[in-house]
C-alpha cells in the first residue's frame, strides 16, 4: 500500500491534547473484536468516543463497555469520520477496502488480518520484541499471526543474547484461531460426545471434540506446508529482523478453546545454557517463567487463557545436540488477547504516545 495515503494527523498528536480519541472497531462481533472491547477497559485505554462496526447482519446488536451500551453499525465508507484509531478483525479482503476509508479520514489502522502484514510499507509489530518498527507508519499497522506474536515474545530475549541459527517449531492451536463459531463447534462437539452422540462438524473439516489434526489452513503443493506455517515462518522472521532464519515447523488444532502451545526448539550461535536462557526469559517484557520440575509445572494453556502474559517453561537443553547450542522451551499464549487483542491495544498505546 503507498505512503501517499495521509496518515492520522489526529493521533500523531493526541499525546499533546486534552482530548480523548475517538475508537472505531471493525468486525467487532467476533471473539477478537471481543477481546478488543475487554482488552480496552481492562487496561484502562483512554477512549472518547467509541464507534462498533462489523457486517450488515450485525447491525443494531448491542454490545457492552465500561458499563455503557453501544449499538453495532453497519460498515460504510464514511465510518470513520472522526475516528482517530481504528482496530480492523474482520478479515484481509474487508481490511483492503476499508483501510483507505479510514486512513483518508485521518485515523491510524491496526489490522489484525493477513492483508499488510508482509507489505514492506507497513510495520508488522510485536511492541515488547520490535517496537521501534512503528516509527515508519505512515497510517497503517500491521498485527501479526497469532503464533508468531507470541512465539517472538519468547525468542526475541534469547535472539538478543545471542543469534539464533535455526528454530523448529510445533504448534498446539486453539479453537479460537478460527474463531467464535469453531469455539462454539468444539464445545458442541465435546458435549455430543461426552453424551455418546454423532455430531457432524460444519465449521473446521475434523472432529474435533478429543481429537487433533493438521491446521485447516489451505495446502501449498510445492511446499507441502498449509498457509498457517508459512505465514508463521515469513511472520517470524520479519518481527525479529532475521529474513533468512531457518524454520522448520508443523501447525496441529488441539481440542482447546483460546489458548495457542507450542514447542520450540532454537539452536543459536553459541552455546545456551537454559541457567542463562531462564535469567533472560524472567527479565523480558510480557512473559512469565512457569518452570517447576519438582512438581512437573509447567505452561499450560488452562492456566494461559485470560492472561495477558505468555507463559514460557521446560526450559531444557536439546539432547539431540551435543554442542550445547541447541535449547528446548514450551510456550503457550492466550490467543484472543497476546495473539490479537492485547498485542493490537499495546500498539495503540504507543502510538498515543508518540510511537
Amino acid at each position: 500500500m503507498p505512503d501517499t495515503m495521509p496518515p492520522s494527523l489526529a493521533a500523531a498528536a493526541l499525546a499533546g491534547e486534552a482530548r480523548l480519541p475517538n475508537i472505531a472497531i471493525l468486525g467487532a462481533t467476533g471473539a477478537v473484536g471481543h477481546a478488543l472491547l475487554a482488552s480496552l477497559e481492562s487496561r484502562g485505554f483512554p477512549v472518547g468516543g467509541l464507534r462498533l462496526l462489523a457486517s450488515p447482519r450485525s447491525a443494531g446488536q448491542l454490545l457492552a463497555f465500561r458499563g455503557q451500551e453501544f449499538a453495532v453499525e453497519a460498515l460504510a465508507e464514511d465510518s470513520f469520520a472522526g475516528i482517530d484509531l481504528a482496530f480492523f478483525s474482520a478479515g484481509a479482503a474487508l481490511s483492503r477496502q476499508a483501510a483507505p476509508w479510514a486512513r483518508a479520514a485521518g485515523a491510524v489502522v491496526v489490522d489484525n488480518s493477513s492483508a499488510f502484514r508482509m507489505d514492506p510499507a507497513v510495520p508488522l509489530v510485536v511492541p515488547e520484541v520490535n517496537a521501534g518498527a512503528l516509527a515508519r507508519h505512515a497510517g497503517l499497522i500491521a498485527n501479526p499471526n497469532c503464533v508468531a506474536a507470541i512465539a517472538t515474545v519468547a525468542l526475541a530475549p534469547l535472539e538478543r543474547a545471542a543469534p539464533i541459527r535455526r528454530l523448529s517449531i510445533a504448534t498446539y492451536q486453539a479453537a479460537s484461531g478460527a474463531g467464535a463459531a469453531a469455539m462454539a463447534e468444539l464445545e458442541a462437539a465435546t458435549a455430543a460426545a461426552l453424551r455418546g452422540e454423532a455430531f457432524t462438524p460444519r465449521v473446521l473439516p475434523h472432529p474435533y471434540a478429543f481429537n487433533l489434526f493438521s491446521h485447516n489452513a489451505a495446502m501449498d503443493p510445492e511446499t507441502a506446508h498449509n498457509g498457517e506455517e508459512l505465514k508463521v515462518v515469513a511472520e517470524s522472521r520479519r518481527i525479529l529482523g532475521r529474513p533468512e532464519l531457518p524454520i522448520g515447523i508443523t501447525c496441529i488444532r488441539v481440542p482447546v478453546l483460546r489458548a495457542h502451545g507450542m514447542a520450540i526448539t532454537a539452536e543459536f550461535d553459541e552455546p545456551m545454557a537454559p541457567e542463562r536462557a531462564r535469567a533472560l526469559l524472567e527479565a523480558a517484557p510480557g512473559l512469565r517463567v512457569v518452570d517447576n520440575a519438582v512438581a512437573n509445572h509447567y505452561p499450560m494453556p488452562v492456566e494461559a487463557s485470560g492472561r495477558e502474559e505468555v507463559l514460557v517453561g521446560r526450559i531444557r537443553r536439546d539432547l539431540g545436540d551435543p554442542s550445547g547450542r541447541s535449547l528446548a522451551i514450551f510456550v503457550v499464549g492466550d490467543q484472543l488477547l497476546k495473539g490479537a487483542a492485547l498485542n493490537a491495544v499495546q500498539i495503540a498505546e504507543l502510538v498515543l504516545r508518540g510511537g
